[in-house]
């Protein structure tokens, strides 16, 4: 061939396309070829290697969450076969020999994973390579020089490597920015997250007692008198009770949940003083003292992060943590990660308790005052019913009651000219509700609970757990000075002591959760992965040092994989996945579904749209179902609420609904 020849194929020579066929996927833990099913000598090779060497200190990512991105094969090109005329046509027999040659050298393999190619991102990375080589209509001509090199014996299988890797990272992308996304994701020194807090000496007090030991009285009394101040409580009723309580005592204070925010100035001006649900607190507002309630959730499996939050980012010069004394440790320890000492005051039960030495056993021995507590909705309603066929009213209590209707019940069972003076109730009433119990029935020490993995167990209640729902009886300013506490069955007794009885166990690490910004900055390097995928990735190279845990991100999950479909830009999406609602709630679901639609489509959410979607007026429920469906209704209304904030633009709509909230709160 002339050198003129030579000069004119090299001008046609084009840059190598990369095809897409599809979007990159992380795939869950299920997924995914086990790395038993590789070839033995491929497994050994890399085991060995990997022993060999690797990064020093940094967590070897799930590669089971990996997925490749397709790369379709190259069809032929307009200007024709470069390659091919620069050499010859490639035997494809030949060249399947010698990319089979090429994946079985170990050396091959060590060098895969010295450049983060483990035995699973290998063998999928092989088989895309193969496809892509043996398919396609013209490889690129240096691709195709090497290959006839090769079959010439005027090269060496070897130097496909450097092919074999660009084509890797065209199907794993994160391996170009492993580094960067390992940074990202690293979470072991979360007190840096909060430059306003790191910038003041604060006071840590914390006030450690057991239920009905005035603790968090004493925490709220310098709040009231401080200039200016934030409450963090658990539950939106602790958040009204706050609230209502400051206006009362002069004391200005505004209100945020994840649904409302009340503005006691009458032009919308910020109060000095703001009680709030612990997820919606501000840490970059300066208050003068701060007060987190229920400390001890910091170890919660879905929440406990906002505790976390709150605890190592509020900008106030006083913070007052209340909760169990299980919890001094930790916070001691966090503290001193901050620079912060903490100073511990205890307190001691207000009135006494004591353990009965007998057992209900029947309804009939119901007296006034008494609570009996259930773990089931079934079971709420058999008690109920059972006690309303003798004649009595009872008071019903559970978690997913809305919380206007847990004060009604709770006013009428406090009423003493109310002849409602039994109540029926969940743990729900562990914390957030002053009621006038004189005696509380565990009705069962069998708690349905969800384990790490999403299964449901049943298992007996915690020490704190028992302590929590009992401190109920007796409190402190009801008529009833000492409380009681038994047990329905007479087999439960024994062990309800034994659980009394025994220490509660230590809490030992707090949560953690991604934040929006951090998943926006994994996105900026993967955007073509789901919000799922991000997350799934995000908690695989995460590390945190032994005082945190990363908080179950299951329900976010499931909501990103639900609307995955919609089209959101990934602030909205991300907002809209850490919805609190039920995922065992169809209705619910479907609703986020109808609205996530609706705002994709830049379309209002008006007074009409609601009142189709949920078939408003509503009749009274006649049966179970229409009150759970019922329940379903608010939690709708309150998802509205909640994502209104962040979200929606539709004001009049909006008032509407926090009209139909009151109306089905309030039982009007």
């Amino acid at each position: 061939m002339s050198v003129s020849s030579c000069v004119r194929l090299f001008s046609r020579l084009p840059p190598a396309p990369i095809r897409y066929g599809g979007s990159i996927g992380l795939r869950s833990r299920r997924g995914g070829p086990s790395r038993s099913a590789l070839p033995r000598a491929t497994a050994e090779a890399f085991s060995s290697a990997a022993s060999d060497g690797g990064g020093a200190g940094a967590k070897a990512p799930d590669t089971s969450l990996f997925v490749p991105l397709p790369v379709a094969p190259l069809p032929p090109g307009p200007e024709g076969d470069v390659g091919a005329e620069l050499t010859r046509p490639l035997n494809k027999s030949e060249i399947l020999k010698i990319l089979n040659k090429f994946y079985k050298r170990k050396e091959i393999q060590r060098l895969g994973v010295e450049n983060g190619l483990d035995a699973r991102l290998f063998h999928q990375a092989f088989i895309s390579f193969r496809k892509y080589i043996m398919e396609s209509g013209s490889l690129s001509p240096d691709v195709h020089i090497i290959l006839n090199d090769i079959c010439c014996g005027a090269g060496h299988v070897d130097d496909l490597f450097p092919f074999f890797m660009r084509h890797a990272k065209q199907i794993f992308p994160m391996l170009e920015c492993m580094d960067d996304l390992r940074k990202i994701s690293d979470l072991r020194l979360p007190p840096n997250w909060y430059p306003d807090a790191r910038a003041i000496q604060r006071r840590i007090v914390f006030h450690a007692g057991p239920t009905n030991s005035g603790k968090t009285y004493h925490a709220i009394q310098r709040y009231l008198a401080a200039k200016s101040g934030v409450y963090c409580g658990p539950l939106k009723l602790l958040a009204h009770e706050i609230f209502q309580k400051s206006n009362d005592a002069k004391v200005p204070c505004d209100l945020v949940t994840g649904e409302e925010r009340v503005c006691v100035d009458a032009e919308g001006r910020p109060a000095a003083h703001v009680a709030c649900t612990i997820e919606m607190c501000s840490v970059t507002t300066p208050y003068e003292v701060a007060v987190i309630d229920e400390i001890q959730m910091i170890k919660d499996p879905s929440r406990g992060w906002a505790w976390t939050r709150a605890l190592l980012g509020l900008c106030a010069e006083e913070i007052h943590v209340c909760g169990e004394a299980a919890a001094i440790n930790l916070v001691t320890e966090l503290m001193y990660t901050t620079g912060e000492e903490v100073e511990v005051r205890n307190y001691k039960r207000l009135t006494p308790i004591k353990v009965l030495d007998e057992a209900l056993e029947s309804l009939d021995k119901l007296r006034p005052g008494d609570c009996i507590v259930c773990f089931s909705k079934n079971d709420i309603y058999s008690v109920s019913r059972q006690i309303e066929a003798r004649g009595l009213e009872c008071a019903v209590i559970y978690g997913s009651l809305p919380p206007g209707t847990k004060l009604t019940q709770a006013k009428k069972f406090n009423d003493p000219d109310d002849p409602c003076k039994i109540m029926v109730a969940t743990d729900a009433i562990g914390m957030g509700l002053n009621l006038s119990i004189k005696r509380i029935i565990f009705n069962s020490l069998i708690k349905p609970t969800v384990n790490e993995k999403g299964e449901k167990e049943m298992d007996t209640i915690t020490t704190s757990q028992a302590l929590q729902i009992s401190g109920r009886a007796g409190r402190f300013s009801t008529v009833f000075k000492e409380g009681e506490v038994t047990t329905m069955h007479r087999d439960d007794l024994a062990l309800l002591k034994e659980i009394l009885n025994k220490p509660v166990d230590l809490i030992v690490t707090a949560g953690l959760h991604p934040t929006a910004e951090q998943i926006e900055m994994f996105a900026y390097h993967l955007p073509d992965a789901t919000l799922s995928n991000l997350i799934d990735i995000f908690v695989s190279l995460s590390q945190v040092d032994g005082l945190y845990f990363v908080c179950n991100v299951d329900d976010f999950k499931f909501l990103a994989d639900m609307i995955q479909h919609i089209p959101l830009n990934l602030r909205a999406r991300y907002v809209f996945c850490t919805a609190p609602i039920n995922k065992k709630q169809p209705y619910v679901c479907t609703s986020l579904l109808k609205f996530a639609r609706q705002f994709s489509r830049n379309e209002p959410l008006t007074f009409d749209w609601l009142c189709r979607h949920i078939n408003w007026p509503l009749t009274p429920p006649r049966n179970i179902k229409d009150l759970v469906h019922l329940e379903a209704v608010h939690d709708v209304l309150d998802l509205y609420l909640w994502l209104r904030k962040g979200l929606m633009e539709a004001a009049g709509a909006a008032y509407s609904v926090m009209y139909w909230v009151v109306d089905l709160d309030g039982g009007n």
